[in-house]
């Protein structure tokens, strides 16, 4: 089943976790929206500038920000209502976590790359 995923904090520096995530999620068939208010692009999919800027229905959102750079985007990402969120390596955060829960929203700490390759996405 493809999803559309939002990586919130995608990077056009292909060393960076949240460029293969962005990769990956397309070569498995998922839409990709890479949210980056800094880049126009990544990985050659145009980038949004904010999560508030988002017109679609978003199934899951994979995150790439620190906990202090989400609590920013938190209302937003609540409004946005996606099914799940994943908390990558790195952006773990239990007040986040459980703001989203208690709105109803999923949320799963694990590593989206890990997830994709194992058939567990």
């Amino acid at each position: 089943m493809t999803e559309t995923v939002l990586v919130l904090g995608a990077s056009p520096k292909p060393g960076r976790y949240s460029f293969k995530a962005v990769q990956l999620l397309r070569e498995y068939g998922h839409r990709v929206l890479p949210v980056n208010p800094y880049h126009g692009e990544v990985s050659g999919v145009k980038c949004i500038a904010s999560i508030a800027a988002v017109c679609e229905k978003v199934d899951t959102v994979t995150l790439y920000i620190r906990a202090e750079l989400l609590k920013n985007d938190i209302d937003q990402l609540i409004a946005l209502a996606p099914r799940r969120v994943i908390f990558n390596p790195g952006t773990e955060s239990e007040e986040m976590a459980a703001k989203l829960e208690s709105a109803g929203i999923a949320v799963e700490e694990a590593c989206t790359l890990v997830l994709l390759r194992t058939n567990q996405f």
